[in-house]
């Protein structure tokens, strides 16, 4: 093996110096692409690990005698919980502050705070109804798998359960026009599930997704009531809109429109702003990128064999 001289003068064997020198430059050419402006905060953005650790604590105080402390007794739900949401929502304040002072000129205004406390209590006052919700979709998780012993399994164990809760805080967050600290909360459930929901999509109670991996969901979907995803469906966009300066247009409608009580199986993609009609079956691996009526049952085989399509 040949050794490599090393520099007496370089410590380690590498110069930092340069390399310092070299990610300030790169630094400086990102910033001045972005047309950041000089003067702004040392930290300008909310912080991922510290949003999910409020997001921890939320967990926990929506489920203590599950997702809480293993010391916690029923005798002191209360006083957890209280604890748990208090400190939760105080480091959001703060989360929220940082996107609103971000997301304007990057300066701070006297209104900011007061704005951020508004907005952290008006999701805060959410929450009961999130429980609700998440009851709704352990129910259907228990209810439509027949693996599932018990919903506390369900709870404790599903992938599909983790990525709504952090869907259910992250769509009230995507309501109250915090997107970034929105997409935060729902990327964190990604990268531990392999289940994909943007924040901006709409789901209705009783949402089962089974197995979940590879999951995608759009940020302009809607989902009705009592659906159910197998792993690996998309309900994706099939075109995007470019406008008159060559960029992408946001904002706009383009994910699919699924109906109550539709059951879509794993691998199916589909795709566009259309409709899955109430209590219909998308078979799997079906590529699908036309509305279909209610009741209607897609398959692989009937769209080989040349089945009427519904437009």
């Amino acid at each position: 093996m040949r050794v490599m001289n090393v520099p007496p003068e370089v410590p380690g064997g590498w110069d930092l110096s340069e390399i310092v020198g070299g990610l300030r430059s790169a630094r400086e050419q990102w910033r001045q692409r972005q047309q950041r402006e000089q003067g702004r905060r040392d930290r300008e953005f909310p912080s991922v690990d510290r949003i999910g650790c409020a997001i921890k604590l939320l967990r926990g105080a929506l489920f203590p005698l599950r997702l809480g402390p293993v010391e916690l007794k029923r005798a002191g739900e209360d006083f957890y919980v209280g604890h748990a949401v208090d400190q939760a929502l105080n480091a959001l304040v703060e989360e929220v502050r940082l996107e609103l002072t971000s997301a304007g000129s990057g300066a701070e205004t006297p209104n900011v705070a007061a704005e951020a406390r508004r907005r952290v209590a008006a999701f805060a006052a959410q929450l009961p109804a999130i429980r609700v919700l998440l009851d709704s979709d352990v129910e259907a998780a228990y209810q439509g798998d027949p693996a599932a012993r018990n919903v506390d399994e369900v709870l404790l164990c599903y992938p599909g359960i983790l990525a709504l809760i952090h869907h259910r805080l992250a769509h009230a967050l995507y309501r109250l026009h915090l997107p970034l600290m929105a997409r935060i909360v729902s990327e964190i459930a990604h990268s531990a599930t392999g289940i994909d929901i943007h924040p901006g999509a709409t789901i209705g109670e009783h949402f089962f997704i089974d197995h979940g991996t590879g999951v995608v969901i759009g940020e302009t979907a809607i989902i009705g009531q009592r659906v159910r995803l197998y792993q690996a469906v998309t309900l994706g966009a099939k075109r995007f809109e470019v406008g008159e300066d060559g960029q992408l247009t946001k904002g706009i409608a383009r994910h699919p429109i699924v109906e109550d009580d539709v059951v879509i199986y794993a691998g199916a993609t589909i795709l566009g702003r259309i409709t899955i009609g109430k209590g219909s079956s998308i078979g799997g691996n079906v590529w699908l990128t036309h509305s279909v009526p209610p009741g209607s049952q897609i398959s692989q085989a009937r769209m080989e064999e040349g089945a009427p399509v519904v437009k």
